[in-house]
């Protein structure tokens, strides 16, 4: 072998490369790639899979249980970490890779990085067909993995072993890049995985990717200036672009400088700590009344890091002043151009300490400030209220279950959700103490997200208490990864909160007519109804038979005593506990748009068309 050469496989390549990329950022370097989870069978065992065991120096090895589950984990670890550090997930063709399909959509949806390492079929065709191999009548080049591609923000199949080298630095490109990233997919033919290639060293040299931080246009930035010295009624729209930029100092400056108060999307809460006099809380369908009354009558909306949701505009409506205009920042133009803003396409820690420094001086009226801040005091009164428990042998409330949860955290906790009626009681009721502590993935809203999720951040930050919320319907989808992190001694901690079915989805059914069809989990009937007595299942035992630590809560106190139990604990542990199933949460402050049937036979329907019907007359399009 000549000396600027290395005879390796594939696999062995692509897990060398990997090991050598680097993010930096403000001078902190980290690890592209920090780790690969795996599920083996034919398609990676022979390629990837022993690449990882000739690497295990560089490349540390997670085993999943599910393939989608591992793709969530690796989203915990990059969101935990601001997406400077991701992992890889490699699986088999067949199911094990369409099994990724929905993991990549939740990550690219939240702009997440996260690396796949299908296997696929031969690609020199010589067993054809193989074992679950998809065969296309007509495109004898299509493969399951082409799911992978609306969903991925960069894909390759990978053919030939040297086509491997521009592919693999287009992959890191991607992933690193704080405009583009999300979910990556290296389609990967198992025998090019295992075909030998003489590699130029320089492929395997260290390289470190640079996370910029773009400074705003000049131009953009005086009309920006211009733009908010001229509102009277500006309101701040915090979103998770705050946080992955590491901007919730330079907005706190903004803030106090300037006096604006800022509302957050469920990525962006926790931008400003919660006893912020100019923190308001959610915004939208799930936000707090101080909120959404502000941003009814708001004259300019700062977006910063946001994407402007259906569940933050309240699907239209929510924004009502005639007059309001939007300014945008963001380091995408994609979403900076929303709702016809004025833009500040930059990075936004740089453009809001920039934007603060243009502004010197300038601070809106005391008597707006005087205004959102006494709404700020009213509802908190609304969360004690909703929190508080006055008889301490009673079944709890979900709503109690948080406040349980509150008076138990510190700081540094991490609160991982994603679906349920506790997204939205969450938004409306948390109290976030810290940038990292509230961790909700409402991009894609997954059922099964939280569990592995958990994993992930209790990798990427150890020592930290990490809490996995999960109502019973979600548990059911995704809850293997708890043996994931029983062998990986990993000590997060799971609330499961039994309401037996789908209380988010029931009350909506409700609302628009559905009458909470096939949302209970009850006995059938012979009429074919859902009736009688919550079905005899135990997820306690479940999570026990996995591996947990559980306790049993079945009053306030007991769950009191239980969560602090688990947080002092160094295994894995559940918390269970059957809740009071009448809503205690306040309603939503703001309308979410589900059509429902224009024409019904049946009552409810009629009346939700008519509730539908006056709602949406308050939509505007702004343009």
């Amino acid at each position: 072998m000549s000396a600027a050469t290395r005879r390796l496989t594939t696999a062995q390549a692509l897990v060398r490369f990997l090991s050598a990329q680097y993010t930096e950022r403000d001078g902190v370097r980290r690890r592209l790639i920090a780790g690969t989870w795996g599920i083996f069978g034919h398609g990676n065992v022979a390629g990837i899979g022993q690449a990882l065991v000739e690497c295990a120096d560089v490349m540390p090895y997670h085993q999943g249980r599910n393939e989608q589950a591992m793709v969530h984990a690796a989203v915990g670890y990059a969101r935990q970490l601001d997406r400077l550090s991701a992992q890889a997930v490699t699986t088999s063709i067949g199911p094990g890779a369409t099994n990724l399909v929905t993991g990549a959509a939740l990550a690219t949806v939240n702009r997440l990085p996260v690396l796949l390492l299908p296997g696929d079929y031969f690609a020199s065709r010589v067993a054809d067909p193989l074992l679950q191999q998809l065969e296309h009548p007509v495109s004898a080049d299509v493969s399951v993995n082409d799911t992978l591609r609306p969903v991925s923000r960069y894909f390759d199949r990978v053919t030939r072993p040297e086509a491997l080298i521009p592919s693999a630095l287009n992959a890191v490109r991607v992933l690193a890049d704080p405009a583009e990233t999300g979910a990556v997919t290296l389609a990967l033919p198992q025998d090019v995985q295992a075909e030998a290639y003489d590699w130029p060293e320089e492929f395997f040299a260290e390289r470190v990717w640079h996370v910029r931080r773009p400074a705003p246009d000049p131009v953009e930035l005086a009309a920006a200036v211009q733009a908010v010295r001229a509102a009277r009624r500006p309101l701040v729209v915090a979103g998770g672009g705050v946080h992955h930029s590491e901007a919730e100092e330079a907005l706190r400056a903004f803030v106090d400088a300037t006096g604006i108060p800022v509302a957050s999307t469920q990525a962006g809460k926790g931008s400003l700590r919660h006893d912020h006099p100019a923190d308001l809380g959610g915004i939208g369908h799930t936000g707090t009344a101080v909120s959404d009354e502000l941003a009814r009558t708001a004259d300019l909306v700062i977006g910063v890091g946001t994407r402007y949701t259906d569940f933050t505009t309240a699907s239209g409506t929510l924004f009502q002043n005639p007059d309001v205009r939007f300014l945008n920042l963001n380091v995408t133009g994609f979403d900076a151009h929303k709702l016809a803003a004025r833009t500040l396409v930059c990075d936004a820690r740089t453009g809001l300490e920039r934007l603060t420094e243009a502004l010197a001086g300038h601070r809106v009226d005391e008597a707006y400030v005087s205004a959102y801040r006494a709404g700020k005091e009213r509802w908190e009164r609304v969360v004690e209220t909703a929190y508080r428990a006055d008889d301490d042998t009673a079944v709890p409330t979900q709503t109690q279950v948080l406040g349980a949860l509150d008076a138990v955290v510190g700081d540094e906790d991490v609160v991982i959700n994603a679906a349920g009626s506790l997204p939205g009681d969450l938004h409306k009721l948390w109290r976030s103490r810290s940038p990292r502590q509230y961790h909700l993935e409402y991009g894609y809203s997954c059922m099964g997200y939280e569990i592995p999720a958990a994993l992930g951040v209790q990798q990427a930050a150890p020592g930290t208490p990490v809490w996995a919320l999960v109502g019973d319907g979600t548990y059911l989808m995704n809850p293997t990864e708890i043996v994931t992190a029983v062998q990986e001694n990993l000590p997060v901690n799971l609330v499961l909160v039994q309401n037996h079915g789908y209380a988010s989805i029931g009350g909506l059914s409700e609302e628009v007519g559905a009458e909470r069809f096939g949302t209970a989990y009850r006995h059938r009937a012979a009429d074919g109804t859902f009736t009688g007595a919550p079905l005899p299942v135990d997820l306690a035992a479940n999570a026990a038979s996995l591996g947990m630590d559980v306790l049993r809560a079945k009053t306030v106190r007991e769950l009191r005593n239980a969560l602090a139990e688990a947080r002092a604990s160094d295994r894995p542990t559940c918390v269970y506990v059957e809740t009071d199933p009448a809503p205690t949460a306040p309603p939503a402050e703001a309308w979410w748009d589900v059509p429902v049937a224009e024409v019904a036979a049946r009552e409810p329907a009629v009346r939700a068309r008519e509730r539908y019907d006056s709602q949406v007359a308050g939509r505007r399009r702004h343009l």
